[in-house]
């Protein structure tokens, strides 16, 4: 369903040059779900970014449904656009709309469904999720568990064949994102969505995943099932899992020795 072939991607030039992706290489299959996992900044979100064509590689190619599409502009890639969802980690609903409106605005945009049967769709969408009845509260009246729900059941408006989620557990409560957990699954399981999550919950990655992918400065690091990333020897991906403040990825990221930067500055 997903294929990413050697992808690279940096940003700046010269001595500033930062490369985010290196020679980045995944399958996501059809109907599974796999989940990026990595400390800030090593480069999970700007794969998610890479797929859903807010950024363009410096080289590589990013495969879905059978079409290269790292290139693609305008109506070419909005006709890729209306094969996939996203669930922002925010939620990004519309706070001047109700629910419904927020659902629907995909329906709306994308489709020549009459208004009735788009309110039907709505409702069927918001069962899914466990909030039918919400239709007419607006955003502010909204808990995050049910915010993040809202957000997915829009994701999911046009029946897409895949769902990226960036963070989707992010901010809420055990019982939310286990909640949250439930419904990516079956998801996945229902309708054979192939889902791709970015995500800093350990516990949930092992719960959701098919497959785990781990990435270190741009690099993957392990690619495996839940059990097998849990049983790497690799001590960057034990560090992670177990949330060790102790290990090789290190908790400062300055380059230089404090001391004799402290000495540099004192000479003025």
């Amino acid at each position: 369903m997903i294929e990413i072939k050697n992808l690279k991607k940096s940003f700046g030039e010269g001595e500033k040059r930062l490369v985010v992706l290196d020679d980045f290489n995944a399958k996501m299959e059809k109907g599974q779900i796999t989940s990026i996992i990595g400390g800030s900044g090593s480069g999970k979100s700007t794969v998610l970014k890479h797929l859903i064509g807010a950024y363009t590689p410096d080289s590589g190619e990013i495969w879905i449904d059978g079409e290269e599409v790292s290139q693609l502009k305008g109506e070419a890639a909005n006709g890729v656009r209306k094969k996939f969802g996203i669930m922002f980690q925010s939620g990004a609903l519309f706070n001047s709309l109700t629910v419904e409106d927020n659902v629907a605005l995909p329906m709306r945009e994308h489709t020549d469904l009459n208004e009735s049967t788009i309110q039907i769709m709505v409702k069927m969408k918001l069962e899914m999720v466990g909030l039918r009845g919400a239709e007419h509260l607006k955003p502010a009246q909204l808990s995050g568990g049910m915010i993040k729900r809202i957000a997915l059941a829009r994701a999911i408006a046009l029946d897409p064949k895949i769902v990226f989620y960036d963070e989707p557990s992010a901010g809420l409560d055990p019982i939310s994102i286990g909640v949250i957990d439930k419904l990516i699954i079956g998801l996945s399981r229902k309708m054979g969505i192939t889902s791709v999550v970015v995500t800093h919950e350990i516990p949930s990655a092992m719960r959701i995943s098919d497959k785990i992918i781990m990435l270190f400065k741009g690099k993957i690091i392990a690619s495996g099932s839940p059990e097998e990333i849990k049983n790497s020897n690799d001590p960057r991906v034990k560090q992670f899992i177990e949330g060790s403040p102790d290990g090789p990825i290190p908790f400062s990221k300055s380059q230089t020795d404090y001391g004799e930067e402290l000495k540099e500055m004192n000479h003025f």
